[in-house]
Order: structure tokens, then C-alpha cells, then sequence
């Protein structure tokens, strides 16, 4: 059966159930949150249901992002009636997009087709359930203070060999001004004069790891969505490659962490041991009070 798209929405005003923010930062330009949310993953089918701590791993991501004070708004952009209805359960705000989309920009891109009062969208993986308020008003206040930016991203030192040999981290090497110079699966830079563990402990940092949120300006973003897929972009299987080879530059900050992404069953029991373990810490505090 065929789905009409973006005129099925759910939810309260503008993503927030209790209505307007109070503590949300006036700016002269205007901030939505995307979270794309999609049923289909190759590791983990399901996973943005998945809901072993008594929430869906989605709800977790948006009262994450709830704690933004830059974005007037939350939108979780998904294929799937069954996710617009759990939206719907906690009090979120969801539209439903194309299943056609080829990836999480072309779901945000067509709801930012939809909303030309919005200046920036920032997209918001559906399966960091640890994302943090600070990092998403990090990554929008790279566009909002520097007018002539169009695309913005973060990164985080790495600081273990295991996870800088790891083809699913993907490193991101940047200019003195921030500018992201390449994206990549394999070590960068590369260590032409043989490996030393102290690599892993300079400062400034030498490694970066790059963290899975954007900013775009939307007339920007609904060109990207428009360009076709690059060589790199297809060789590396990062589509933030499409951006560089088109000669667009993209804002790299810095933030000293790296949440939890959900790709596997052992991310998943990684994370819900570890809410599991702040729960117990939190109401065994609250009680000693």
C-alpha cells in the first residue's frame, strides 16, 4: 500500500507535548531538530523499537534532543506507521516521509521541503540514544555564528588503537579553521614513520572521530539532496563525501565525547546496561535523601 507523505503528523506543538520551551535561546535564525527513524537495519532489524529499558530506543534519542536550548523544534521523520504511532504514544512529533528516501539527508530534505520558516535542520541519528542537549546547540551554533557556513558537524578525540582500526568508526581530519579536509573508514592521517602508542595521547589530538550529527542550512541541504552520489561517497560509504567532492566546505567542532550508536545487539546491551546501572544509581540517591 502506498503512503502519503508529511501531511500524516503526530504529536504535540512543534515536537514538544507540553507546548512552547521556555528555555529555548532566541535567535534571528530558526532551529528544527530531524530524527530519521527507519525499521530497517541490516545488523539490528528493529532496533528504534527496541525497548528493554522500558522505553523505545527512539524516545530515548528525543528526550535527548529535548534538552536542546537553540531548537524551537523536534520532527522524527520515519517510513513506518508502527514508529509514528510509538511517537505518538510518548508525545513526540512525527511525520511520515517516503520509503523511497536513499538516506537519513533525503528523509530530513524532504521534511525541510515542507517547513520554509526553518533557516537550519539538524539531523539527529535515530539510534544515539546518548545524544546530549550541549552537542546538538554545539553543532547549530557552528552555523548560527558563522553566516557564511552551510553544512556543520563534530568530532571527538580517539584515544584507543582498537577503535582508531575500526572501519565502522569513521575518522575526520580538519584545516586550523575547523574545515573538514576528508572523512574516512581507514586510519587518518596515517602514520607514515611507523606506530607509536603515544599518537593515542598527544595534544592537540591527533586522531578525530567523527560523530554522526549535522547541521545544514535548508537551502543548502535541499541542494545536497538533489546532487548525485559521488565516487568517494560510494567507495568510503559516507555520504558527507558528496559535500567535499562538490567543493563545499563543512564546520568540524570539537566536543570531548562520543555517545553510544546503536549498530549491533552488543551496543544494545552495552547501553542498556549502562542506563540500567545510572537508574539504579539515581533512585538509590533519591531514596538516601
Amino acid at each position: 500500500m502506498a503512503h502519503a507523505t508529511l501531511p500524516l503528523v503526530s504529536g504535540g506543538e512543534k515536537g514538544y507535548p507540553w507546548g512552547k520551551r521556555e528555555n529555548i535561546v532566541n535567535t534571528a535564525e530558526k532551529c528544527e531538530i530531524v530524527i530519521p527513524a527507519r525499521l530497517a537495519s541490516t545488523r539490528l532489524p528493529g532496533k528504534i523499537l527496541l525497548a528493554e529499558t522500558g522505553k523505545p530506543l527512539i524516545q530515548h534519542v528525543w528526550e535527548g534532543a529535548c534538552q536542546s536550548k537553540k531548537a524551537s523544534g523536534i520532527t522524527i521523520a520515519t517510513d513506518d506507521e508502527k514508529i509514528l504511532r510509538t511517537v505518538e504514544a510518548f508525545g513526540g512529533r512525527a511525520v511520515m516521509t517516503s520509503r523511497l528516501c536513499a538516506c537519513g539527508t533525503d528523509r530530513i530534505a524532504e521534511v525541510a521541503r515542507e517547513m520554509p520558516d526553518v533557516d537550519i535542520f539538524v539531523n539527529v541519528q535515530g539510534d544515539e540514544p546518548e545524544i546530549l542537549g550541549d552537542a546538538i546547540d554545539t553543532v547549530a551554533s557552528l552555523l548560527l555564528e558563522n553566516p557564511q557556513a552551510v553544512m556543520a558537524t563534530l568530532a571527538t578525540p580517539i584515544r584507543e588503537k582498537a577503535k582508531l582500526d575500526d572501519p565502522a568508526c569513521v575518522k575526520v581530519v580538519f584545516d586550523r579553521n575547523g574545515r573538514a579536509l576528508y572523512f574516512s573508514r581507514s586510519v587518518i592521517p596515517y602514520p607514515r614513520g611507523g606506530w607509536d602508542d603515544a599518537y593515542l595521547s598527544v595534544q592537540p589530538p591527533m586522531f578525530y572521530q567523527h560523530l554522526g550529527i549535522y547541521a545544514y542550512r535548508r537551502d543548502f541541504l535541499l541542494k545536497i539532496s538533489t546532487l548525485p552520489q559521488t565516487v568517494l561517497e560510494k567507495t568510503e560509504s559516507l555520504e558527507q563525501l558528496r559535500v567535499l567532492e562538490n567543493g563545499y566546505d563543512i564546520r568540524v567542532g570539537v566536543v570531548p565525547y562520543a555517545g553510544i550508536g546503536i549498530d549491533t545487539p552488543e551496543d544494545y546491551r552495552e547501553f542498556v546496561a549502562k542506563w540500567q546501572a545510572t537508574h539504579m544509581e539515581n533512585r538509590n540517591s533519591g531514596e538516601a535523601r
